[in-house]
């Protein structure tokens, strides 16, 4: 349910100078991201998508909501040529700061969770990729994952290899131990 005063604020008109903020900021926003990842959260609640935001801010990442039009400048201004307008929905931009993929995978995971909000697509590596290719990205392991992978691969033969030693040292010291007597 929502708050009747809110929702009066939200209908009324931006002024021109409320637009120019919000543009400069979305334009800030732009400039430092390494990933924008576009969703509809229509029908998402309040309380839900302030669960996101915290868990974005927690990986350096962010929730923004404007209108279209801002959007579409914003975007046109930092030469990414995106149509938010062609996009369905209440649209949000999810900016990732520090690492695309986290940020994938915070919106991914909380898409099976809330099945309202849906991932639109996204803007990696200076590309726009569709939905199914940012679920795919969010599916892959993370650096961390993928270093623990590689140092339990590295490991693994030299462990053997300590514990074969180990086990040729203790029959000579059996060995040895038995001579002695």
């Amino acid at each position: 349910m929502t708050d009747p005063a809110e929702s009066g604020r939200r209908n009324m008109a931006l002024t021109k100078e409320q637009k120019q903020n919000i543009l400069e900021d979305l334009k800030e926003k732009i400039k430092k991201q390494k990933a924008i990842i576009f969703v509809d959260f229509t029908g998402v609640k309040v309380k839900n998508l302030s669960e996101l935001r915290k868990e974005l801010k927690s990986k350096e990442s962010e929730l923004k909501v404007a209108k279209k039009t801002l959007m579409n400048i914003a975007l046109k201004k930092q030469g990414i040529k995106i149509e938010p307008n062609e996009l369905k929905g209440e649209i949000g931009l999810v900016f990732g700061y520090k690492d695309a993929l986290s940020t994938a995978k915070i919106v991914y995971e909380f898409s099976l969770k809330n099945e309202n909000l849906k991932i639109l697509g996204g803007y990696f590596e200076k590309k726009f990729l569709d939905a199914e290719q940012i679920i795919e990205l969010a599916k892959l392991p993370s650096k961390q994952e993928l270093l623990a992978r590689l140092v339990g691969s590295i490991s693994a033969p030299i462990s053997g290899f300590i514990n074969t030693l180990q086990g040729n040292i203790k029959g000579l010291l059996n060995v040895l131990a038995k001579a002695k007597t």
